[in-house]
């Protein structure tokens, strides 16, 4: 079994480091066959010459860059194509949570009762290291319960940037998929339900990040993304 983790990078130069020799190492002790995939979405900082030297150390790092930014969807479904593994897994650059909880994340995939795994925050087994502040839960809580009612019934955390899919799954959804920018997991997702490819959620640990891209004022854009995919997937 191969492994591809695709990371989506913009403007990480200061963060991205850490992670991925985490998840180089981690990798290298876990799995004998893997690649990591690293997505610059058109970074204006050095995120591409610190990958390219970290390239330098892990053979596994696979670049993909282009110069206009295009969103973490974009980024993602790039990755996604580019990926050659059985499995392939998206994290997010900041590492929130811990690549160590990969093996958890796969674990129904691998045993044939999922054809999407899922982390999730919201479980009564998830582990929060760092809380979000009060505004993120605020945002996070309404939004997902617009999500659950209008578009994704019974998925709990559709934002948490660590999901993991059967190759076949991911390269058919994604080649659907048409939304670039933040709200790509809820369209992904919804045509995952569409098509009746199975999803699991996992609890799993999770960590803030001060410099986390989310924000209050994306909930009105959210309710329209919703809106919009719901009209396009009926």
């Amino acid at each position: 079994m191969k492994l591809s983790v695709i990371i989506p990078a913009y403007n990480e130069a200061n963060r991205i480091s850490k992670p991925l020799l985490e998840t180089a190492k981690y990798l290298t002790n876990t799995f004998p066959d893997f690649e990591i995939i690293v997505s610059n979405d058109g970074s204006t900082d050095n995120t591409l010459e610190v990958v390219q030297e970290l390239s330098k150390t892990i053979s596994e790092l696979r670049l993909i860059s282009y110069d206009q930014n295009k969103g973490k969807g974009y980024a993602i479904k790039q990755g996604i194509e580019a990926a050659t593994g059985d499995i392939l897994l998206f994290a997010d650059a900041d590492g929130a949570t811990p690549i160590e909880q990969t093996e958890q994340l796969i674990a129904p995939i691998l045993n044939g009762k999922a054809d999407i795994s899922i982390g999730t925050r919201y479980d009564e087994n998830s582990e929060i290291v760092k809380k979000q502040p009060t505004y993120r839960v605020v945002w996070s809580r309404l939004s997902n319960k617009v999500i659950q009612s209008l578009l994704l019934p019974g998925i709990k955390d559709p934002h948490c940037g660590f999901k993991a899919f059967k190759r076949d799954v991911a390269k058919d959804i994604f080649s659907k998929s048409n939304i670039n920018g933040w709200s790509f997991d809820l369209e992904i997702l919804a045509l995952a339900q569409k098509a009746n490819y199975s999803i699991t959620e996992i609890p799993v640990q999770w960590i803030h990040d001060e410099e986390s891209k989310g924000r209050l004022r994306h909930l009105p854009q959210e309710i329209k993304s919703v809106i919009q995919i719901k009209k396009m997937i009926g």
